[in-house]
């Protein structure tokens, strides 16, 4: 996160001058986006003024492209210099000997100060990359992670709460897999299953991009219904959040696993297919027929398996898509890790893996904590059932993503000015 909010020094000195400690209190809360930032925004949208300029006489594809990816940039710039000129002039009027007009800016420099702070957080947003899967549907992997059969339960209720917010947000989704596991019929102080493994499909255009924040170890602390002594237990659980794919691919998808330079593209012939009979409940069929499917890809050792349907076809199709999606997170993951070491070593530790615990669920304190936005919400119930606080912490590691990726290009204008600053002296 960003270690503290940018304060514009200038807003501070004219204030100052005119002795209002009321208005320097305020002075003090403007965020101000750093010159590097500014000026990076000032790069692209001369560039998309050249592009516009080009296309007027002479359409292309790519370049009208291009201008469209960066329009929101030099359209968030034009606003947020707007406001900022605005908040100058009336710094000006501050200083007039005409008690009037003095009065006047003072009336309008709080709205004009919450104008631009929230102008720079969209061009703050506007700036940052988009994810390449961003725009994509997503599947949501969960199993339990350490605390036994206590962890088996709240990966239950981990499913139950991401299904129920899709449902409230009116969200298509789809169970691609539900693999319950052996528990003597014992549930969960919540009525949980004991849950092994479960993948949740939410098939919403732009799903990735709203839940890439879930991945991680989701961490619970509360007294299991077999607890007689009253003992809180602490278990945890595995999220993933993948790129799913179409289950019927258009002619471009289909390019896409065919492309080698593709993140979704995986040699076949580096894939070990297996059949074997499906274990569990299911009757005749399943125990007689070699049904289930199990793809490993070799190279990395990356293992999926594919019993839900009594159709081997199915099955299959199933797996495949679910190995692509695995591989091409993969792949991402490992340009991510790759693109970090060479920034900076400071932002290190702000890289998200498999293993940080994000997020504590207390049911003795009806608290959720979201670890990485600081954020703690109470009314956990409402939390479980997809509610509307779900939503607030969800919207607040979004908040923290577009600041780690702020960071992110900081370190990259500051890396680039390096070796001009060098060669200056």
């Amino acid at each position: 996160m960003l270690a503290a909010p940018w304060v514009c020094r200038s807003c501070a000195r004219s204030l100052r001058s005119v002795g209002s400690p009321r208005l320097l209190r305020r002075a003090s809360t403007i965020a101000a986006l750093p010159p590097a930032l500014v000026e990076r925004a000032r790069k692209i949208a001369a560039e998309h003024d050249k592009l516009t300029t080009a296309l007027e006489t002479d359409f292309d594809q790519k370049t009208a492209v291009r201008a469209g990816e960066i329009s929101r940039v030099a359209t968030a710039l034009r606003e947020f210099e707007k406001a900022s000129a605005s908040l100058a002039e009336l710094r000006s009027l501050l200083e007039s000997n005409d008690t009037e007009l003095r009065e006047l800016a003072r009336d309008d420099l709080e709205s004009t100060q919450a104008q631009l702070a929230d102008l720079g957080r969209k061009l703050s947003v506007a700036l940052t990359p988009k994810h390449p899967f961003a725009d994509m549907p997503c599947l949501l992997e969960i199993r339990p992670g350490p605390g036994g059969t206590e962890g088996r339960f709240f990966a239950d209720s981990l499913f139950r709460m991401y299904r129920s917010y899709c449902e409230n947000k009116g969200y298509p989704t789809r169970i691609v897999k539900y693999e319950v596991s052996e528990s003597d019929g014992q549930k969960g102080s919540e009525g949980e299953v004991a849950l092994q493994e479960a993948v949740l499909e939410v098939q919403q255009i732009g799903a990735y991009g709203e839940f890439r924040g879930e991945s991680g170890m989701h961490r619970v602390q509360r007294v299991p219904a077999t607890e007689k002594s009253g003992r809180t237990h602490t278990s945890a659980v595995a999220v993933w959040v993948l790129p799913s794919f179409p289950e019927s691919p258009s002619t471009d998808a289909e390019s896409e696993w065919d492309n080698p330079e593709s993140d979704f593209y995986i040699d076949v012939a580096e894939v070990r297919v297996e059949t074997m009979r499906a274990r569990g409940a299911g009757g005749q069929h399943v125990n007689k027929t070699e049904s289930a499917i199990r793809l490993t890809h070799m190279p990395t050792g990356t293992m999926v398996s594919m019993q839900d349907s009594r159709s081997q076809h199915t099955n299959r199709r199933e797996a495949w898509r679910l190995l692509r999606s695995r591989m091409a997170q993969q792949k991402r993951e490992a340009r991510e890790e790759l693109a970090q070491k060479l920034k900076s070593s400071v932002l290190a530790s702000s890289q998200i893996t498999r293993g940080d615990k994000i997020r504590t669920y207390n049911y003795q304190q009806d608290r959720c904590t979201e670890h990485r936005s600081g954020l703690d919400v109470h009314n956990l119930p409402n939390v479980l059932d997809g509610g509307e606080k779900l939503g607030e912490i969800l919207e607040s590691v979004q908040g923290w993503l577009t600041e780690r990726d702020i960071q992110m290009i900081l370190a990259e204008e500051q890396a680039d000015a390096a070796p001009k600053g060098k060669k200056g002296k």
